[in-house]
């Protein structure tokens, strides 16, 4: 008796669990497009919508380069004293650095007149815009800069100390 209920949830489960998670992944995704769609209206934004292919490389580098970056950098930095972690986190820095300058300049100099999505059309918008990307060119930046004159990081530096 207890093997046949025991087959019953099993059974119940394997068809009901696929269809629950589904509706709840539908339903996240579906809130996350109207979180997207808000972000791009409310700050014209109108690269996250409709990104232009150059774009959508700087996307497919970030999922492919940086976001397998981030937790060995973290635990780089919460181990410490990780000298190996200094030419990985400059290859990051300039990369996001290099890709940022591109970004801002297309923020600050497109015509998005005819961008399908609205885009940012006065100098206030267009800085407003650029103010949130700001710190995906600062905080590479700031790490590029740590690695490079940090004692820590950069043996050459270590080594002119101890002589």
């Amino acid at each position: 008796m207890i093997l046949v209920e025991s087959k019953m949830v099993t059974d119940h489960c394997a068809n009901e669990f696929p269809q629950t998670l589904e509706n709840i992944t539908g339903k996240a995704a579906k809130k996350l497009q109207d979180l997207l769609k808000w972000y791009a209206t409310q700050f014209k934004d109108p690269m996250m919508l409709d990104p232009p292919a150059w774009f959508k490389s700087y996307i497919f580098c970030e999922a492919l380069l940086q976001l397998p970056f981030f937790p060995v950098a973290a635990y780089a930095f919460y181990k410490g004293n990780c000298q190996w972690i200094r030419t990985p986190a400059i290859v990051y820095s300039t990369h996001v650095a290099t890709t940022l300058v591109s970004i801002l300049a297309h923020i600050l100099f497109n015509d998005f007149s005819t961008s399908v999505y609205p885009g940012p059309s006065t100098m206030s918008q267009r800085l407003s815009l650029v103010a949130l990307y700001a710190p995906y060119l600062l905080i590479p930046v700031m790490l590029l800069l740590a690695m490079l004159f940090s004692v820590k990081y950069n043996p050459v530096e270590e080594k002119k100390k101890k002589k």
